[in-house]
């Protein structure tokens, strides 16, 4: 997943359990144990996601939060034992993206990390495009709408018109999934009701044309029984 998550919190233990569950999902994790190292490590690392307590040695995590968010968009989600409305606002206002009490369960935290990454990673995108109107950029994918033209690597990818209009079509509704016959009404054009196959056969040249490891594709993915969609994330 290569994205890292950067815990500030001064409860070892609670440290220590976030580690393995976030590393077992397969981001990289860094922590501090106060707020003065977490902002040195928040500098100095760049990380993807915060998640930062409260209550904390040296600076708390209000301090840090407005330190953090003065200098950089990185998605903060503020742990705390506290339950007082007035503290969720503040934290808010400060420019947290999002708030779990304490305790809080495995599977809402992991949702709720996967989600404002998702997020940003949407906000970065859409800068991005319209920055450059009609350029999309994905890592070392870029689609020119304008042009008509993609290049992975910097390098040209011949791609016939049918094959662009799908990854434009998927490209600028990332996330979404899109069913074969969507697909068949809004990029071939007319309603469908033939061999579907149709579709999946231009998904698979267009995997082998942009993806570094077709078989396992990072960009263009399939979801069983429902169709298709292109990963931003």
């Amino acid at each position: 997943m290569d994205k890292t998550i950067l815990i500030i919190e001064d409860e070892v233990a609670i440290v220590e359990i976030l580690t393995f569950n976030l590393e077992k999902e397969g981001y990289r994790v860094i922590s501090a144990l106060d707020g003065e190292d977490g902002v040195r490590l928040a500098k100095e690392q760049n990380p993807d996601l915060i998640l930062l307590d409260v209550m904390l040695p040296k600076m708390d995590g209000f301090e840090v939060c407005k330190y953090v968010r003065s200098r950089m968009n990185t998605p903060i989600i503020m742990l705390t034992a506290r339950e007082e409305e007035v503290d969720k606002v503040l934290g808010l206002e400060l420019g947290a993206d999002d708030y779990v009490t304490k305790p809080f369960s495995r599977r809402e935290l992991l949702a709720r990390i996967k989600a404002n990454i998702r997020r940003r990673v949407l906000d970065d995108n859409t800068e991005t495009a319209s920055q450059e109107e009609g350029v999309l950029r994905f890592g070392d994918l870029v689609i020119n709408t304008n042009s008509m033209g993609v290049t992975k690597n910097k390098k040209p990818v011949d791609l016939t018109p049918r094959e662009f209009e799908l990854i434009k079509f998927l490209a600028t509704q990332p996330n979404k999934v899109f069913s074969r016959e969507e697909l068949m009404e809004k990029v071939w054009n007319f309603e469908f009701y033939g061999d579907l196959r149709t579709v999946d056969v231009t998904v698979r040249r267009l995997r082998e044309k942009i993806e570094n490891n077709p078989a396992e594709p990072e960009y263009i993915l399939t979801r069983r029984g429902a169709g298709y969609l292109f990963q931003t994330v």
